[in-house]
């Protein structure tokens, strides 16, 4: 057992319960109780303690839809479909296991150092993302990225998506979860749903897709099914799944919100993304009024340009407020409950993380409360404000420490079980050799990355 103290202890719980001075005390996996740090260490006086007397104490951060990636910096200025087919596919048929690998390590890494303990990510080669997530720490959801039709024959496919679950699936005591992918609607043929449904059940797991991203995608998805793409998943079974989870969700009306409401399909949200390519604003406000489970999502490395949780919250409750032209929308309760509790609702695992219980999950994080950006920080009465610090101040660098299932992963702002550096040199040596072969492969096509790129 150890104690974990700070002068802030944030729960997350559904009273959004705050302590001054408080702690927790992890047994194994777990949290085993919550108070003021005098009354656990009395209770416990001989329980390993550490205290972080600047720091506020709180559930690690929950990124509900990322990709791990090699091309940060390097695919820019197109909107989403254009993006995807000048840059994201081309990689995808060049992409070696070994790049895929050492592309998660470091985006893992990344993830625990900015806060994050639990990471949604749809990949490629995710035996390496697994392995990933095993070393580093992280509590992950693997989702390979998975395409079943003849035109997209260069992703993952069910074949190898039921490979992953019967080898990762509940590993790491638990913390690797496994679920069956598909990058979208269009890119797989009719008799794959149904296989797909079939997986979900066999293995009782979820499935995870993107949808309405863009308003192209409601456009051709009523040239070919004559409907919006949720009714589409709907008649199509795509809900009769244990968990269903669908990114961006930007381009919805009141009767898709209603269906996501009634099949309680998770959303994740990712506003920084939806904002660079162009997408759109998500109606976040209308889901969360409708009791959609919403959480965050940071996106690719490649399309936001960074996994910082605590950046996509400022900008989820700031795009909300400009979209809607109200400053009160996505105010900085409903932002936190988004990036914890919420996220975990829409994941399914509610019971286990999310927010600081006792009998859930010891996924907490702490962030130095001492620096100019948290200042002032007012702690009781009226003008209360560090729910409001963390959601409009706070930057990943902030967190001093990231604990993951009881275990210890980021410790003093460093990794615990990696050299960060030896990570960097290795996407630096392998990401030049992933561009020069995407770049030959366009020259035989008779195309150049140049003549591609608008910036």
């Amino acid at each position: 057992m150890k104690i974990i103290s700070a002068a802030h202890v944030l729960t997350m719980n559904k009273n959004l319960e705050y302590i001054a001075d408080g702690a927790v005390l992890v047994n194994g996996q777990t949290i085993a109780a919550i108070d003021k740090r005098e009354k656990l260490i009395q209770q416990y006086p001989h329980v390993e303690h550490a205290h972080h007397p600047n720091g506020l104490l709180m559930p690690g951060l929950i990124n509900t839809h990322c990709h791990s990636g090699l091309l940060r910096g390097t695919a820019e200025g197109l909107p989403v479909w254009d993006w995807l087919q000048q840059f994201i596919d081309p990689m995808h048929r060049v992409l070696l296991p070994e790049d895929a690998k050492i592309a998660s390590y470091l985006c893992y890494a990344e993830a625990l150092l900015s806060g994050t303990t639990t990471i949604v990510d749809m990949w490629r080669y995710m035996d390496g993302s697994a392995e990933a997530a095993k070393q580093l720490g992280i509590r992950a959801v693997l989702v390979p990225y998975v395409a079943e039709h003849p035109d997209h024959n260069y992703f993952e496919t069910l074949k190898t998506n039921e490979a992953l679950i019967q080898r990762w699936h509940e590993q790491a005591n638990g913390r690797i979860n496994v679920w069956v992918g598909l990058e979208h609607l269009f890119y797989a043929e009719q008799s794959a749903l149904a296989r797909i449904q079939n997986m979900c059940q066999d293995y009782q797991t979820g499935f995870h897709t993107h949808s309405n991203e863009s308003q192209f995608d409601v456009q051709e998805n009523l040239k070919r099914y004559g409907m919006r793409p949720i009714q589409t998943l709907e008649k199509l079974g795509m809900f009769d799944v244990p968990k269903c989870l669908l990114a961006h969700c930007v381009w919805l009306d009141d009767d898709e919100i209603s269906l996501l409401k009634h099949y309680q399909v998770g959303v994740a949200h990712n506003p920084i993304s939806n904002m660079k390519l162009a997408s759109g604003a998500a109606p976040i406000t209308k889901m969360l009024a409708q009791g959609v489970a919403v959480g965050l999502g940071t996106d690719g490395e490649k399309e936001n340009n960074n996994l910082d949780m605590f950046e996509e919250m400022k900008t989820a409750s700031l795009l909300a407020k400009f979209s809607n032209l109200d400053a009160a929308a996505l105010d900085s309760w409903s932002i936190c409950q988004m990036a914890t509790q919420l996220g975990a609702k829409a994941l399914g695992m509610q019971q286990q993380i999310g927010s600081l219980e006792v009998g859930k999950q010891a996924d907490l994080i702490v962030v130095d409360a001492a620096t100019p950006r948290m200042t002032p920080l007012i702690d009781d009465g009226q003008l209360f404000n560090l729910h409001t610090n963390l959601v409009h101040a706070v930057q990943g660098q902030d967190v001093v420490m990231t604990m993951v299932a009881g275990r210890t992963v980021v410790q003093n702002g460093k990794l615990v079980h990696a050299d960060l550096q030896q990570l960097i040199d290795q996407v630096n040596v392998a990401a030049p050799a992933l561009f020069k072969r995407r770049a030959d492969w366009l020259s035989l096509r008779g195309t150049s990355i140049n003549e591609l790129q608008r910036v």
